[in-house]
């Protein structure tokens, strides 16, 4: 009979997150390193190479282990069906260490539906994900209000005559003639001459020839 294998896996948004503290946490359950897989993308669907890899290998009576579900997945219907596909097509075990009901090594023996555990759960953690979401959005707003409210500016910074800095006025003065009159460089030159998007020049151009 084939020994049953425990594997880990890890996932990070971006090459930019550090997986240490899940790997360190895999390792001192006696994970070999061999049998971690890592995949260095978005949470958003579970179209990840090492993913798959991992997938391909698990084999009936295996144990994949999971630090936290948002590790696993951001979709929870998605995370429902890859939980459904591992634990009921491949007959694998899998267990979230930051979330112990999520843990079907302890359901199989007592003949409770893991299925029905995981969706609760899932569920519930769908649930709390949408309030939050929901909550900050919330509370963007009301500081929207607050702002407003107490006449400060939101947006982006705003952009005129007054807000230019000096090299930017000196480089306008110099070269209004260069652009208006003796045609020397064009609009788009002077456009980046100033830094300025298309828009932007014209509106400093407008007020700029209503002081001369």
């Amino acid at each position: 009979m084939t020994k049953q294998k425990t594997f880990g896996y890890i996932r990070v948004s971006g090459k930019d997150q550090n997986e240490a503290r899940q790997l360190t946490e895999l390792l001192e359950l006696g994970l070999d390193e061999r049998d971690i897989f890592l995949d260095k993308l978005s949470g958003k669907d579970f179209n990840r190479p090492q993913y798959q890899t991992l997938k391909d290998r698990l084999r009936e009576g295996d144990l994949l282990i999971i630090k936290s579900i948002d590790r696993f997945g951001r979709n929870s219907e998605e995370i429902k069906n890859e939980w459904k596909y591992i634990t009921k097509k491949i007959k694998a075990d899998v267990k979230v260490l930051d979330m112990p009901l999520l843990d079907t090594t302890k359901y199989r023996d007592k003949g409770i539906d893991v299925d029905f555990i995981a969706n609760l759960v899932l569920e519930v953690l769908s649930y709390v994900a949408e309030k939050e979401r929901s909550n900050i959005n919330q509370r963007q707003k009301e500081g929207i209000a607050i702002a407003k409210a107490q006449g400060k500016h939101l947006g982006r910074p705003k952009l005129d005559l007054t807000t230019l800095s000096k090299g930017q006025t000196d480089l306008l003065k110099e070269n209004y003639p260069k652009w208006k009159e003796s045609k020397e460089i064009t609009a788009v030159k002077f456009m980046e001459m100033l830094d300025l998007k298309k828009n932007s020049f014209y509106k400093i151009i407008s007020e700029y020839e209503g002081t001369l």
